[in-house]
C-alpha cells in the first residue's frame, strides 16, 4: 500500500519512527514524499497517488480496460486544461476543457489498485477521435475488442458523451461503421 508523508506521520507517529521502518524494510521510500508498506508497488498506483486529480486516458486506460493486450510504454493522463504541466517523461498529459473532463470518469480495480480512468463509452469515442494518432495495428486490435463487447456498452452513454465533441455525428457515424 502507498502512502504519503502526512500519511506516513498519522499512521506512524514520528519521523524517527518512519525513518526506523525505513532501515527495517518494514517500509519502502519510492519517490520523494512517497512511502510503501510493500517492496515492490504499482505504477499505476503510484501515479494514481502522485497525481490525485488526474484521470488515466488513450493507452494507459485501454490497456486497463483489457482492450489491448499491449503495455504502454508511457502513461496518459488526462488532467483539467489548467493544470499544472506534469514534467515526468514517462507521463503524457492531455489537457482537457472542464466540460469534457469529467465525462465518463470511472473508478476500476486495475492490478489490486483502484484507479481513476474513462469508462469503455468514452474511450470509445476518444479512440474514434483519435483514430489518425493511433498505430494502425493497435486500432484494429481496439475495436475488434470492443466489437466483441458490443453487448456490454451503453451507447446511450455513448451518444451522450459524443454530443460534447466536435464532429459529434462523424464519431458516432464511424462508431456505428466499425463497432455495431
Amino acid at each position: 500500500m502507498l502512502l504519503t508523508y502526512s500519511q506516513c506521520r498519522n499512521q506512524f507517529g514520528t519521523d524517527y519512527r518512519i525513518q526506523n521502518l525505513l532501515k527495517s524494510e518494514k517500509l519502502f521510500k519510492i519517490h520523494e514524499g512517497i512511502y510503501s508498506t510493500d517492496k515492490y508497488s504499482s505504477t499505476y498506483e503510484f501515479i494514481s497517488l502522485k497525481y490525485p486529480d488526474a484521470i488515466f486516458t488513450m493507452d494507459s486506460a485501454f490497456y486497463a480496460h483489457g482492450l489491448t493486450d499491449e503495455i504502454p510504454d508511457i502513461y496518459h493522463l488526462a488532467t483539467r486544461r489548467e493544470a499544472t504541466r506534469i514534467k515526468d517523461e514517462r507521463i503524457k498529459q492531455y489537457f482537457m476543457k472542464d466540460n469534457i473532463f469529467e465525462l465518463g470518469k470511472t473508478e476500476i480495480e486495475f492490478q489490486g489498485e483502484n484507479i481513476k480512468v474513462y469508462n469503455q463509452e468514452r474511450m470509445l469515442i476518444e479512440l474514434i477521435r483519435n483514430k489518425s494518432k493511433i498505430p494502425l495495428d493497435n486500432y484494429k486490435e481496439i475495436i475488434g475488442n470492443y466489437r466483441n463487447r458490443v453487448n456490454e456498452l451503453d451507447f446511450g452513454k455513448v451518444s451522450e458523451y459524443a454530443e460534447h465533441f466536435k464532429m459529434n455525428q462523424t464519431i458516432m457515424n464511424t462508431i456505428q461503421l466499425e463497432v455495431l
